[in-house]
């Protein structure tokens, strides 16, 4: 790209406009192997088994095959968005995953659209891995992503709606600029994903975290940018264990003190605390624990040591990892999906044509 943004800019409303603009001038387009171009991976039609005693009425999984992480869960006008990562091709984990996409108006009752993301380009080829939607003003939405890009590296990639008039976003563009994040110096290829829901500090630039891993030290990079398209690196991480390895999914939100109920991602006062999770690949466990986020530093300071073990909490002690929130701004709180595999077996899975669920 051969467009800058001078940070002198101040405006919310006009470096959203400014972001919308170089996305059309830069060619966003459309991820085509979601619509046809790539047979291989639009979904099997497999009619499931008839005898499943263990088949799901009420915890979200889609009709067939693999799915894990819940990817980008918001509401907009008036409907709820789940996207999620799915193998198209069977009921194990695939080569290359995309980006399903299902919509509610109840939270229980599901609609399942076509594929949102799905490999298309050099930054994603090999998979869309997980990532986040925020909400920019002017309600667009955009979503960061983890592409495994064609030499197997992760690298973090943009796209946004093709038409934001459609309350059910059944159609999504990628930024022909991506990638917009590559692994920093010091980080392995395969140790850089999952970027969180951005939030917006008082200086006016958005802020992202990345989870990642340096030697053994497990620890959530930050980004921040102007114009949600040229992202720097921070110097130092929002925080890091020592002998956690990978920090997957990262999560960050503010919570009210003295209430119940839910705030805004970017709701930064004295009324307010923060949550940093981290779901642990060493031992597929999601861990958390509050604090405080300093925006002039951008660091998280906890209120107790994290050790990354069974001494910290945890939202769930069960099948329960990949966890990500989203404020519900319709019902002023905070919802959290997450992933439970269900503990069964590979042969399981492949006789029954599905595996993995969503909880809530």
């Amino acid at each position: 790209m051969a467009f800058l943004v001078s940070n002198t800019m101040t405006s919310p409303a006009l470096m959203v406009l400014l972001c919308c603009f170089l996305l059309i001038a830069n060619g966003a387009h459309q991820s085509e192997a979601c619509y046809g171009t790539n047979q291989k991976l639009q979904s099997l039609q497999v009619s499931a088994p008839a005898n499943q005693p263990y088949l799901t009425s009420y915890h979200f999984r889609p009709p067939q095959n693999w799915i894990n992480d819940p990817n980008g869960p918001m509401y907009y006008k008036g409907v709820y968005h789940l996207f999620y990562q799915y193998n198209p091709l069977g009921p194990l984990f695939g080569d290359k995953m995309i980006w399903a996409h299902s919509v509610s108006y109840d939270l229980i009752n599901w609609i399942h659209l076509s594929h949102a993301l799905c490999p298309s380009g050099p930054y994603d080829i090999n998979s869309c891995w997980s990532g986040s939607v925020t909400i920019l003003p002017g309600d667009k939405p955009f979503i960061l992503y983890t592409g495994i890009d064609a030499s197997g590296q992760q690298v973090q990639n943009l796209a946004m709606p093709e038409n934001l008039s459609d309350p059910l976003l059944k159609d999504w563009v990628k930024f022909s600029g991506n990638p917009v994040m590559t692994p920093p110096n010091g980080v392995k290829d395969d140790m850089f994903r999952d970027p969180t829901t951005a939030w917006q500090a008082p200086d006016g630039r958005w802020r992202v975290l990345v989870g990642g891993q340096i030697d053994n030290e497990g620890m959530a990079f930050v980004y921040w940018s102007w114009d949600f398209i040229h992202w720097t690196k921070l110097d130092h991480p929002l925080y890091s264990v020592q002998e956690t390895g990978m920090w997957e999914c990262p999560d960050i939100f503010p919570v009210s003190i003295n209430g119940t109920i839910g705030v805004d991602t970017s709701v930064l006062n004295p009324g307010v605390k923060h949550v940093l999770k981290t779901s642990l690949f060493s031992d597929k466990h999601d861990y958390y624990v509050l604090g405080t986020y300093d925006p002039q530093m951008d660091i998280f300071s906890p209120d107790t040591d994290f050790h990354g073990n069974s001494n910290d909490l945890r939202y769930d002690y069960g099948k329960f990892y990949a966890s990500k929130t989203f404020f519900d701004s319709a019902k002023n709180r905070r919802v959290l999906w997450a992933w439970a595999n269900e503990s069964d077996s590979t042969q399981d899975d492949i006789d029954k044509g599905w595996s993995g669920v969503q909880v809530i």
